[in-house]
């Protein structure tokens, strides 16, 4: 099997991960409820972090829901997206620094590193949506948090959840034109191997 199809498998059994990003507007809207209350921004930033240990197992949740493969043991590409997820802890020393030395600016660089994580993801599963959105959310997000006043940062949270939601309606239109073509080749797949 050539490699474009296998990442097509992948988007389509996966459903180009929108499980997981709807997962992450859970987090996201989690968080926007956390920075609108007037607790101590260090306060926010802990219940923050609290919240993204949710992430996981409400994402297996998600595609149970969503009747998507969370995991694709059956794909040789399929331990790649696990090396993806892990890249992103590998920016979580930059958060940390932040929460120790610019407390108030913490929630914008974890949403800024959130956005820019999923552009590999265009790669993952042949999507073109996570190559657009990646750099889209990354700028504007450091545009919108870069004066903002320490009491509005909820907006932050609040523009992560609605780039969150474009994004997984895109992806799932991707998923869905993916699924039509793959369902249209396949009675032509079979006609071929009985006649050979």
């Amino acid at each position: 099997m050539e490699i474009d199809a296998l990442r097509n498998q992948l988007s389509i059994k996966s459903k180009n991960g929108v499980s997981f990003l709807l997962a992450a507007t859970v987090i996201w809207t989690i968080i926007t409820i956390i920075f609108i209350f007037p607790n101590e921004v260090i306060q926010k930033n802990i219940f923050m972090l609290w919240t993204v240990g949710l992430m996981f197992p409400l994402a297996v949740l998600m595609s149970k829901l969503c009747k998507a493969e969370w995991k694709s043991n059956d794909n040789p590409l399929g331990v790649l997206g696990l090396y993806l997820n892990l890249a992103q802890l590998m920016y979580f020393p930059i958060i940390f620094w932040a929460f120790a030395n610019s407390p108030e600016q913490m929630i914008l660089f974890f949403a800024v590193i959130t956005g820019a994580h999923f552009y590999p993801y265009g790669w993952f599963y042949n999507a073109k949506a996570y190559y657009f959105g990646a750099p889209i959310m990354s700028v504007l997000l450091v545009v919108i948090g870069w004066d903002l006043p320490l009491d509005y940062m909820w907006v932050i949270p609040l523009t992560m959840v609605g780039f969150l939601l474009i994004l997984s309606f895109s992806l799932y239109k991707d998923y869905q034109r993916k699924k039509e073509v793959s369902e249209d080749l396949e009675p032509d797949e079979k006609n071929v191997s009985k006649e050979g």
